[in-house]
């Protein structure tokens, strides 16, 4: 009896306890119980709720037979693109589900046959056209059906085989990747095309194979690079300075005092390390770092989802493609700066225990985001210059035949035709 006295005495001090401390322990107990059900569940379906009821088109931009323009035009038409950010309050994000605003920029060979589509709400339609036509006149912008419809909705199955892969970067974000004005020609001084790599890939793909680059970017804000400015301190080696309180600074001055008795006044004092011009303190080659990041910062900036599948008839699948595209991705690679390389986690294959299941539930995965244009995985954040140098349209110096281009240059009507 007495050891039941003595459970039921630690219960009730445990109970005396929780009432009179109550206020202390309960609050953040349901503070994360209310983080586990509205903000990872309610937020989350409330997003999925908002995107189900956007309306999205696919538009098919068909560049001109005479394009005489680099990557330049196409980084005009992102800066276009950044001004869909909309600034949300707390019912748009907490209980509308708002998201800023997407597109889905793709580079597709369907059976040899290179196209370039961007996939957006209907709503921006004619701001994409705008855009387009401003930078490329003679161009042509046609509202076409997702070309993935033509494809089975589950691959790989007894006729499709698919391989694919996200993308990451090599480095931080603020490290730019090669961008197009550092593939010009020594001698002549003319660009060569960063684009002709893949059209050529490609182009060369049988018919009943396609390969397929995907880029879903969505613009950030102003206030995105506020964090990212310490690698430039970094960098730059700038030490920062941290706060010091009323007894540093007393014993500052106990310290320094006798010294100011005994050394002249005129006495040059021997400049710090840190203190010395940025230029003596960098080499050049952390100067051209340093540039390239705090220019590459200076731009709008897009969250990046990046991805790449080729899907074929089993029958002429062929991997040697594959190796050739991710030969032609890596010009935009910088020993020095950034680059991409396949996500592994995302990849496509499998080792040791049910190797094929496991390689077809991550086939499926992979095709299905692709489809779907789904933003799960790993992302990262490239600029303007950078966009514009993976995805525009190739110059009349790309001679690949494979590239959809406009038969004839348009042009207005004349001023003196007759109207019925």
């Amino acid at each position: 009896m007495g050891n039941i006295f003595e459970i039921f005495s630690v219960y009730k001090v445990i109970f005396s306890a929780l009432l009179s401390f109550w206020w202390i322990i309960f609050p953040p107990l349901l503070y994360f119980a209310f983080k586990l059900l509205w903000m990872d569940f309610v937020i989350a379906y409330s997003k999925n709720s908002w995107l189900g009821n956007l309306k999205w088109t696919m538009l098919e931009i068909i560049p001109p037979r005479e394009l005489e323009r680099g990557p330049k035009p196409m980084e005009s038409i992102f800066h276009g693109l950044a001004g869909v950010i909309e600034t949300n309050n707390a019912f748009k994000d907490f209980l509308a589900g708002r998201i800023t605003d997407r597109f889905s920029l793709e580079m597709v060979s369907l059976g040899g046959e290179v196209h370039f589509y961007i996939r957006t709400q209907k709503k921006f339609k004619n701001m994409i056209e705008s855009n387009v036509y401003a930078q490329y006149p003679d161009a042509e912008v046609i509202e076409v059906e997702d070309y993935m419809q033509k494809f089975p909705k589950v691959v790989p199955n007894k006729y499709w085989q698919v391989w694919g892969a996200d993308m990451e970067l090599l480095k931080p974000d603020p490290y730019p990747i090669r961008t197009y004005d550092n593939f010009e020609e020594d001698i002549t001084g003319t660009m060569i095309d960063p684009v002709s790599s893949f059209t050529e890939i490609m182009g060369s793909l049988p018919p009943g194979q396609n390969m397929c680059l995907q880029f879903i970017v969505t613009p950030l804000e102003e206030n995105w690079r506020d964090a990212e400015m310490k690698i430039v301190d970094e960098l730059s080696k700038k030490e920062k300075a941290e706060p010091k309180g009323p007894f540093e600074h007393l014993k500052e001055v106990f310290t320094h005092l006798p010294g100011g008795f005994v050394a002249p006044i005129e006495y040059p004092q021997k400049a710090k390390k840190e203190d010395q011009p940025l230029e003596f303190k960098l080499t050049p080659g952390e100067k051209e770092i340093l540039k390239a990041v705090e220019e590459n910062l200076s731009k709008n900036m897009f969250r990046t989802k990046m991805r790449v599948i080729y899907l074929g008839k089993k029958e002429g699948f062929n991997m040697s493609f594959v190796n050739g595209f991710f030969g032609a991705l890596r010009q935009f690679n910088s020993l020095n700066l950034n680059g991409f390389k396949p996500n592994n986690i995302s990849k496509t294959f499998a080792y040791y225990v049910s190797v094929d299941k496991r390689a077809n539930y991550r086939k499926r995965k992979i095709y299905r985001r692709y489809r779907d244009r789904d933003l799960d995985g790993v992302k990262f954040v490239l600029s303007t210059s950078e966009l514009a140098t993976v995805y525009h349209f190739p110059d009349m110096g790309v001679k690949s035949p494979s590239v959809s281009r406009v038969g004839a240059k348009t042009g207005t009507a004349p001023y003196n035709l007759p109207i019925q």
